[in-house]
């Protein structure tokens, strides 16, 4: 294994449960082409899996991401935008777990996940206005949706660090946590998700991410509702409920 090959973030899978962890702490967990193109396959290899029904991404050491290696601005691959957009678009319900610094891209790329839990130590800024880069569309878009308009602002056009406590207040933390009790708050949350009916979960994942961005195909959500309407998973909740059970969902 080469040098590169050891520090490319990694995919592990276990059950219903995928995870994917950003390996270059020396680096402030920066990405560069090789980082993007391995988290490509890694979503891809999940999204081929009906079994996953929950994706985590994480880090090792002090920062979460400092998005992307500027050593690596210019070549030919997918772009940051390509990945954070594949991430909110994956088929599992993803959870950012978020361990430090969170900055630049690495900022879209938490905000593409449907939940971000933090602790204390997270702090997050996005310096694009300082280093003169325009972001692009759909990372506006996450941010605008997800946390207002006068956040979106405020992040962009000042390139102000903000705390934890603040991270929370505007939407971006979607659970914040002691650093002792993170991967508990993780664990419960990646298990609550687990026991719910897959077709129902991810397809409302799906659609409520498209009603966000204003792309809602009306067509797509009303068969998704037919399909949910008339599985077996939906015979299966009401008799659970009624037998005073956990449902045993089977994803069809």
């Amino acid at each position: 294994m080469t040098s590169t090959e050891a520090t490319l973030p990694r995919l592990d899978i276990n059950g219903r449960l995928a995870v994917i962890t950003l390996n270059k702490p020396h680096k402030a967990n920066s990405l560069d082409s090789n980082d993007l193109m391995e988290i490509a396959r890694h979503i891809e290899t999940v999204n081929q899996q009906d079994d996953i029904q929950v994706l985590q991404v994480r880090s090792t050491g002090k920062y979460f991401c400092s998005g992307y290696d500027l050593r690596g601005f210019g070549k030919k691959t997918h772009s940051f935008e390509d990945i954070a957009n594949m991430l909110e678009d994956a088929r599992p319900v993803t959870i950012a777990v978020l361990n430090g610094g969170v900055y630049g891209g690495g900022t879209d790329l938490a905000l593409a996940c449907d939940f971000r839990i933090g602790n204390p130590l997270v702090n997050m800024f996005m310096p694009a206005a300082r280093l003169g880069l325009h972001f692009y569309e759909r990372g506006l878009k996450r941010y605008v949706s997800r946390l207002g308009l006068n956040a979106a602002k405020k992040m962009f056009l000042t390139a102000e660090k903000i705390d934890a406590d603040e991270m929370l207040s505007i939407g971006y933390l979607t659970h914040l946590v002691s650093a002792d009790a993170q991967e508990d708050a993780v664990n419960n949350l990646t298990e609550r998700l687990g026991q719910m009916a897959p077709l129902a979960l991810l397809g409302m994942k799906k659609h409520l991410n498209s009603i966000a961005r204003g792309a809602l195909d009306v067509d797509e959500l009303k068969s998704d509702i037919a399909i949910a309407a008339n599985s077996d998973d939906i015979k299966e909740g009401a008799l659970a409920w009624a037998e005073k059970r956990k449902p045993a969902f089977k994803g069809r």
